[in-house]
């Protein structure tokens, strides 16, 4: 059982070191970033992160007209 438990730990240990070596030993090093909208051609086609698009579809215009739902119920 321990060995087993040593065994996974030297591999998980090694697999983040192969994933951050560019991270690790490069000056400016940072992940690639996985996220819809840092990558060009999906931006350029028009296609964006669902959480942004949600944000910005929730977010209240600037000259918006506030709705009373009192007067639209006595219409």
């Amino acid at each position: 059982m321990l060995n087993t438990l040593l065994i996974t730990l030297l591999i998980v240990a090694i697999s983040l070191t192969f994933l951050g070596l560019k991270v690790f030993f490069t000056k400016d090093g940072r992940f690639p970033n996985g996220h819809v909208s840092g990558n060009k051609m999906l931006r350029e086609k028009g296609i964006g992160c669902v959480q942004s698009q949600d944000r910005e579809a929730r977010r209240a215009p600037r000259h918006a007209v506030k709705e009373n739902s009192k007067a639209s119920q006595t219409v």
